[in-house]
């Protein structure tokens, strides 16, 4: 059966999280961590394919060079149907891109007349009205994301957002005409491919507007935005497979949560976990020093507490005063890349200690954790919370939960391992 939709995801929480909302409905995902060999025929069985890169922080034509090598393989060699464009569902973006560049790029490399972006995700309180991106009802740019230490947002149009990553004219269709249903929709969508608008906003409000699209995109070449739109897709597909309960945990559970999000709910669920479970902050001066005996000590400790109740954890999460602290101190690249490169080698020195079990917060320090375990595809399993399910590496005997920073509620750290049990 032929490949339904390719996604290409800009990080790899994000790549898990259509993941999950797809393979809910009961489509086969395969979810492949970074690029994919580019001479590799796929010849399994799936309904989607999702690539997770780490392209939301790359400059803007790295992103796009990546993007456009998976398009292309997704095309040539899993003759994918639909391409989706996956990101955050808070439209994580500077005005120099990478939405707008990768968006334009994948439209001229598929020769599509326009690309939809849908961020929406109702489930989580990502909604648009009138083009603007709402998160739990308050306009995203005083949502906290105005406060995002490497994408602040500080406007919540979305045409405004997208103004200064692209040449093309941008339109929206408003929330009365995907209300109105199916054919209001198509017919919207021509209407915006005559007067020449090529990046194409919808208002979303609910999970029936989700599926009103679905059902008028099914066979749109391009596509872009959040997982809610993707799992709709595949709820709109017919037919879809039976449910399957996936499981990889081993036999022996031992974990460890690396969280290096200092996104508003991440901070809120480190709070609450530091009251009943081992917790270690990094030092980012030795992070800074790259000191390998600090990655040492710290591993000790966490083993030291692995048959917990808990799992331990160590963490990077800051609130925004502190981290405004850290990033004067020792610049924000180099503080971001000192941390990373310390949870690099911390989960490689934990795996080969026998910790089989990460559950890591935060877009970037999930892609580092699964690149330092070098995982080639993973299996997606139950949902923790909206968008973030178990996923698993079947030959390394791998169980990971990534997490994106501002999704799960303040006992999402306590849920996971409940969930694990």
């Amino acid at each position: 059966m032929a490949v339904m939709t390719g996604v290409i995801a800009d990080d790899f929480t994000g790549a898990t999280d259509i993941a999950s909302f797809m393979a809910e409905q009961g489509w086969r995902v395969a979810l492949l961590p970074g690029m994919p060999d580019m001479t590799q025929r796929w010849n399994d069985d799936a309904d989607a394919i999702v690539i997770s890169l780490k392209s939301r922080s790359l400059p803007a034509d790295e992103a796009v060079r990546q993007s456009l090598q998976c398009y292309q393989w997704l095309k040539q060699q899993a003759d994918a149907k639909q391409i989706y464009f996956k990101y955050c569902s808070t439209f994580d973006s500077t005005p120099a891109g990478n939405i707008g560049p990768v968006s334009d790029a994948l439209l001229e490399a598929t020769r599509a007349p326009l690309i939809v972006h849908c961020p929406a995700l109702p489930q989580n309180g990502r909604t648009v009205i009138h083009g603007h991106l709402f998160v739990n009802g308050v306009l995203l740019n005083e949502s906290g994301m105005e406060k995002h230490p490497l994408n602040p947002m500080t406007d919540a149009s979305l045409e405004r957002l997208l103004a200064p990553q692209t040449p093309y004219a941008t339109g929206v269709i408003n929330l009365a005409t995907v209300q109105a249903g199916v054919q209001a929709v198509t017919d919207a969508l021509l209407q915006h491919q005559q007067a020449g608008n090529k990046h194409i906003i919808v208002d979303t409000l609910t999970e029936a507007d989700l599926l009103t699209l679905a059902e008028a995109l099914q066979s749109y070449p391009l596509l872009a935005g959040g997982s809610g739109l993707g799992g709709a897709l595949a709820a709109t597909a017919r037919p879809p497979h039976p449910l399957a309960q996936v499981s990889g945990f081993a036999p022996t559970i031992q974990a460890v949560i690396l969280s290096g999000s200092c996104s508003s709910m991440t901070n809120r669920q480190v709070n609450a976990y530091k009251t009943q479970a081992a917790s270690l902050p990094l030092d980012v001066a030795r992070c800074m020093a790259d000191d390998a005996g600090h990655i040492d000590e710290i591993a000790r400790w966490a083993l030291a507490h692995r048959h917990d109740v808990y799992a331990p954890l160590v963490y990077a999460t800051q609130p925004p005063d502190v981290l405004r602290t850290i990033q004067q101190q020792y610049g924000e690249q180099a503080a971001s890349l000192a941390v990373e490169r310390t949870f690099a080698r911390l989960t490689t020195t934990l795996r080969d200690a026998g910790i089989n079990t990460f559950i890591v917060a935060g877009g970037e320090t999930s892609g580092t954790v699964v690149e330092a375990l070098q995982v080639k595809r993973l299996t997606t399993g139950k949902a923790i919370a909206p968008g973030v399910p178990w996923v698993f590496a079947p030959e390394q005997q791998l169980s990971l939960a990534l997490k994106s920073g501002n999704f799960g509620q303040a006992d999402f750290f306590f849920k996971a391992q409940e969930y694990a049990s």
